[in-house]
């Protein structure tokens, strides 16, 4: 303790070879009051950064911009809501399952379940039999795609095979009763259970930096004519509540204190 006690980093000098002075002491003061200022300046610079906006053209060609969005649809199942985004230069993005979550929400806006992947209807690539108490996958089995075959050995193999083939083929598919892969997976028997659910869709999509759109809305996308339609026979409703609240709504990667206009907007709408 003695050794710690004779420590000091600022050695003093013997009383004979100096002598105090008011004007030293207002020195001091000063000086003092100096450094606590430019203490609390550069700290307040420090905790509260001076943002600057500025506008500039972007020269650069072939890039991609990232959309993050977190949007609640408190009347729409996500079994059927769907996810699009085209641009003028004709690129387009239908259906978008990547880099998405889906949470279905009950009638109080609690979380029944959270599909990664987006999917709302149970997909089986090959049907089930029973063996003998059993049930095993039939390797063999080719669904039929009900005339939207592309290739002679293409297949068909679940109700959510048979949908895009009739997409790609700009057909309406409005019979799902009748197509044996939607029956046996209970296509719409899994759509009446889900009446009345809401959807909370979250995630991220990569959009090239041109002039375009994306959009939520119910049903499958497909192009017609050069026109843009979401097929929504399957799904047996006159209307749809597409009222929504916009959690998060950003462009470009995240920055402190950047402001979204969008975030917790609320929209009514039937």
């Amino acid at each position: 303790m003695n050794k710690l006690k004779k420590l000091d980093v600022y050695p003093k000098i013997n009383e004979d070879f100096y002598s105090l002075s008011h004007s030293g002491g207002v020195i001091t003061i000063v000086s003092s009051i100096v450094m606590l200022l430019l203490f609390f300046s550069e700290l307040r610079l420090y905790v509260h950064p001076a943002i600057e906006t500025k506008l500039l053209v972007d020269t650069s060609r072939g890039e991609t911009l990232r959309i993050n969005f977190d949007v609640t649809f408190p009347a729409v199942a996500c079994s059927i809501l769907c996810l699009d985004a085209m641009d003028i230069s004709g690129e387009q993005q239908l259906d978008v399952k990547h880099d998405i979550v889906k949470k279905r929400l009950d009638a109080h806006g609690n979380v029944i379940e959270v599909r990664p992947d987006g999917i709302g209807i149970l997909k089986i690539e090959k049907p089930l039999q029973r063996h003998g108490g059993r049930l095993e996958h039939n390797e063999t089995y080719c669904g039929s795609c009900y005339g939207a075959e592309e290739a002679d050995d293409q297949c068909c193999n679940s109700c959510e095979d048979v949908r895009d083939a009739y997409r790609s083929k700009g057909w309406a598919f409005s019979n799902p009763d009748m197509i044996d892969q939607c029956k046996r997976e209970g296509f719409l028997q899994k759509i009446k259970d889900e009446d009345g659910e809401g959807c909370n869709i979250y995630g991220s999509l990569e959009v090239n930096k041109v002039a375009g759109n994306f959009h939520f809305a119910p049903g499958k996308s497909f192009e017609e004519s050069s026109f843009h339609m979401h097929d929504l026979k399957a799904f047996q409703k006159d209307s749809f509540n597409l009222s929504h609240k916009i959690n998060r709504l950003a462009f470009g990667d995240s920055f402190p204190g950047v402001v979204n206009p969008l975030d917790g907007y609320l929209l009514t709408s039937t």
